[in-house]
C-alpha cells in the first residue's frame, strides 16, 4: 500500500483498528483511500473503496465529502442526489457532495478522521433509507 504522505498519528492508529487496507496518495491533492469499506444494505455493492481529500491545513481545516469506487446505486431504483464524477488514481470515482451543517461545524483540535467516517456512515445509511426518487 502506498504511503505518499503521513496522516496525524491518531488517524493512522484509528485506521489500523478498522482492519481495512488504506493508503495515502498525492494526486492533485492529498488523498486517503480506504479499500473494501463496508456499505449498508440497500446498495448495489456491500463494500467499496472510499477516498477522502485531506486538505492542506488538516486537522485544523475540515474534511469534506466522500468519493466512492465503484459507483453506488440503490437496489430499489431510487436516485441518489448530489453525485458527480471525479478522476482519481486512474479511475472515475463517484463524488458524494455531503457537508457538515452550521449545527455541526468542524471543531479544530477536536474533530478528526474518525468523526468524519462516522458522518460518511451516516450519509450512506440515510441515503439507503430514502423513499422515492
Amino acid at each position: 500500500m502506498r504511503r505518499q504522505f503521513n496522516l496525524p498519528s491518531d488517524d493512522e492508529a484509528y485506521l489500523n483498528t478498522l482492519n481495512l487496507e488504506w493508503e495515502t496518495v498525492v494526486e492533485g491533492g492529498h488523498w486517503l483511500i480506504i479499500r473494501g469499506y463496508p456499505i449498508p444494505d440497500g446498495y448495489n455493492h456491500g463494500k467499496v473503496d472510499i477516498a477522502i481529500n485531506i486538505s492542506a491545513g488538516y486537522p485544523d481545516t475540515k474534511l469534506d465529502m466522500v468519493y466512492v469506487y465503484p459507483h453506488l446505486s440503490l437496489r430499489n431504483g431510487n436516485g441518489i442526489g448530489a453525485l458527480s464524477p471525479h478522476g482519481l488514481d486512474g479511475k472515475t470515482w463517484q463524488r458524494w457532495s455531503r457537508h457538515r451543517t452550521p449545527q455541526n461545524p468542524w471543531r479544530p483540535g477536536i474533530d478528526d478522521l474518525s468523526g468524519h467516517l462516522i458522518l460518511v456512515d451516516h450519509w450512506f445509511e440515510r441515503e439507503s433509507r430514502k423513499v422515492g426518487a
